[in-house]
């Protein structure tokens, strides 16, 4: 009798989120030295500015890539067989490196061979008198005057593109056919019809996997400290080098992230909660 009473309670302390509160402790004492101990303190004002940067480049990152990675969805489920070929192409191949190759393929192949493209059309332009200026300009760009933030905000873009695109397609041909058909019936174009009747709901299924790719983005971004970009990663790195400080200096920055991530991750799983009563609504 008295084991069928604590079976319930018993149960329930098994089902208790002991992690959320054991990672809660931990942060609140994390947080309490970086209030209180001045060695804290002064981790926390010196990583400031990379926390800056590392949002201001997952931000312009992230925005280009959704809109990049719609268009290469949209390019997927095209009639056209060239353009179908050449956008699979380009997400079969995007997918299958790693972020940290594709960042130093796009750094030290892509860009120096861009701009030698450049120059070329510079020498182009300079015999004509209107575009010499321009023509001379072209011709003396250089790889080294190409920021090495630039290359690692394009890097992103490549590659959560190609990601995003795929969850894009996904919500796309989530949507009924009948409700297409219905739409080209009313005569709707087809532009009007995805625009008004597809979008809408391939963006409402597509939602909680385009958050799930932020907050990787998010992650993915302290790869720019690779090529040098003071972001937190690199200026972590940099502070604890100078200082020995290794503890609490990657205390801090773990503790940064993990705020990061786990507020977004609370923001995507609420997401997906009103997404699903919507739809079941």
């Amino acid at each position: 009798m008295i084991r069928s009473r604590l079976l319930p309670i018993t149960d329930g302390l098994v089902r208790l989120p002991w992690w959320t509160l054991v990672a809660a402790l931990l942060g609140v004492l994390i947080a309490w030295q970086m209030t209180t101990n001045q060695t804290y303190i002064q981790i926390v004002d010196y990583l400031k500015t990379g926390l800056l940067k590392t949002i201001e480049i997952t931000l312009i990152a992230y925005t280009i890539a959704v809109l990049l990675g719609l268009i290469v969805a949209l390019a997927r489920i095209s009639s056209n067989p060239i353009i179908k070929q050449v956008s699979t192409f380009y997400v079969e191949i995007v997918r299958g490196l790693p972020v940290l190759v594709l960042l130093l393929y796009v750094a030290f192949v892509l860009i120096p061979g861009i701009i030698v493209g450049i120059n070329a059309l510079g020498d182009r332009l300079l015999p004509i008198e209107a575009l010499n200026g321009i023509g001379m300009a072209l011709k003396t760009l250089r790889t080294r005057d190409v920021d090495n933030e630039f290359r690692v905000v394009v890097t992103l873009i490549i590659g959560y593109s190609a990601f995003l695109s795929e969850v894009f397609r996904a919500g796309i041909e989530s949507v009924p056919v009948g409700q297409v058909e219905a739409a080209r019936a009313l005569g709707m174009g087809y532009w009007s019809t995805m625009r008004h009747v597809v979008l809408r709901q391939a963006f409402r299924v597509a939602l909680p996997p385009l958050g799930n790719d932020f907050i990787a983005m998010l992650k993915d971004s302290s790869l720019a400290s690779v090529l040098g970009v003071e972001e937190i990663t690199r200026l972590s790195q940099n502070y604890a080098s100078s200082s020995f400080l290794y503890f609490q200096t990657y205390n801090v920055l773990a503790y940064f992230y993990l705020v990061m991530t786990l507020c977004l991750s609370l923001m995507v799983k609420w997401v997906e909660r009103r997404v699903s009563r919507d739809r079941r609504g």
